[in-house]
């Protein structure tokens, strides 16, 4: 092993940091293989996580390393536990040790680093942790504009319509100390009408679940008008009423003929303050110390967005709670639900709460249970949807 002291460490992670700014996403992996070269590492390899977290794909790496890496699945390997459990993972053969360690961005999971030496001593595991965290602020930083990253991690071409979806739609999961929110969605590849939306705002978590008519690009761009009708209020100081006007009459304006459900959310972090409009979609549930509180936050909906003038002068009504610290919100559009097996049965609401609640009893954080989840619901129907399908989960953990 290359004898590397704290300085030329240093200065090794300050010039892979100074040519993370020019180097091209497909050129990362053999940039970061030389750095690894210079620590004594034998082999390492960024391995990302696909659009609908089945597979782990590999980054390009260096190629004079050899044959090109295959993909690996994400459920039953050591690679793909450390992504799903957010931490390390080693295995040792041939008298080398190899280790996995998750890349994440914030909370976002964005896939893992996988490093073979002949000897790990706590300061070299040290050391690529700091690669994995030098690799994953590059890797994110680049995606929003490379379409080879894009690529990278798709099985097969996006929809029109899924790909403005995707477009509009935040990290997959954000959180603090105090609060987390994921959310997944499916079809990936085919989304229509479904999106969603999460912020953090002056000590306030932002959640919204939108289910547009239809499942085509005027589907999904009725979704788009949506989000940005309710970002552009919300940033503008507007309260949880006036962020509902504002999409109502966005929708009404410029897809009139498109009618959307959704669920708009204000979670005050310090207090747990909970308020949110329901327009006509399934109402929110509440889960809490293992188990779903019956009809806790079942309230009258209002009328679906988008009807025009006419309606536009009809109160919202904003409802509220209060939650206790651990807490789970679960929020998600019908096609959840009314998904059907070939048998005839829908997944339904008993099943999606039950399955949400045993994953928490098991202590999966929120993105796992929703990973999995929607694995299960893509099960039933043996990968094919009928409709898109959209959870959002969001958890209050201030003592966490």
């Amino acid at each position: 092993m290359v004898a590397v002291d704290d300085t030329g460490f240093g200065t090794l992670l300050s010039g892979l940091l100074q040519r993370s700014h020019e180097v091209a996403p497909e050129d990362w992996g053999g940039t970061l293989a030389r750095a690894a070269h210079e620590l004594g590492l034998d082999d390492i390899a960024v391995l990302l996580a696909d659009v609908q977290q089945s597979r782990l794909v590999p980054l390009p790496g260096d190629p004079a390393s050899g044959a090109p890496r295959r993909p690996v699945a994400i459920d039953g390997t050591p690679a793909g536990a450390a992504y799903r459990t957010v931490s390390l993972r080693l295995s040792e053969r041939d008298n080398r040790i190899t280790m996995w360690l998750p890349l994440v961005d914030g909370v976002e999971r964005v896939g893992v680093l996988e490093v073979t030496a002949h000897r790990i001593d706590p300061e070299l595991l040290s050391r690529c942790r700091a690669l994995a965290d030098v690799t994953t602020l590059t890797i994110v930083s680049k995606t929003g504009f490379s379409d080879d990253m894009l690529r990278l991690v798709r099985s097969r071409p996006m929809s029109a319509a899924a790909e403005l979806v995707w477009a509009f739609l935040p990290p997959r999961t954000l959180g603090t100390a105090e609060v987390t929110s994921s959310a997944v969605l499916e079809p990936a590849y085919e989304i229509g009408g479904d999106a969603f939306d999460h912020s953090l705002q002056d000590g306030c978590l932002h959640l919204a679940v939108v289910d547009a008519m239809g499942h085509d690009l005027a589907s999904g761009l009725a979704a788009a008008v949506v989000l940005a009708a309710c970002r552009a209020a919300r940033r503008g100081g507007a309260d949880l009423a006036e962020v509902v006007r504002t999409v109502d009459e966005a929708l009404a304006e410029w897809i009139p003929d498109r009618l959307a459900t959704a669920v708009f959310a204000d979670l005050d972090v310090r207090n747990g303050q909970l308020d949110w409009a329901n327009c006509g979609h399934p109402p929110p549930r509440l889960i809490r110390a293992r188990h779903v509180v019956p009809g806790a936050l079942d309230r009258g909906a209002d009328l679906p967005l988008g009807l025009g003038a006419e309606y536009s002068g009809e109160p919202r009504s904003v409802h509220s709670a209060r939650l206790e610290p651990g807490d789970r919100i679960l929020i998600h559009t019908d096609g959840v639900t009314e998904s059907r097996a070939e048998g005839g049965d829908e997944f339904g609401e008993r099943r999606l709460t039950e399955y949400v609640v045993h994953a928490t009893a098991l202590g999966d954080p929120a993105p796992e249970v929703l990973r999995r989840l929607v694995n299960a619901i893509l099960a039933q129907r043996h990968g094919r949807l009928d409709d898109d399908a959209t959870i959002l989960l969001a958890e209050w953990h201030p003592a966490r």
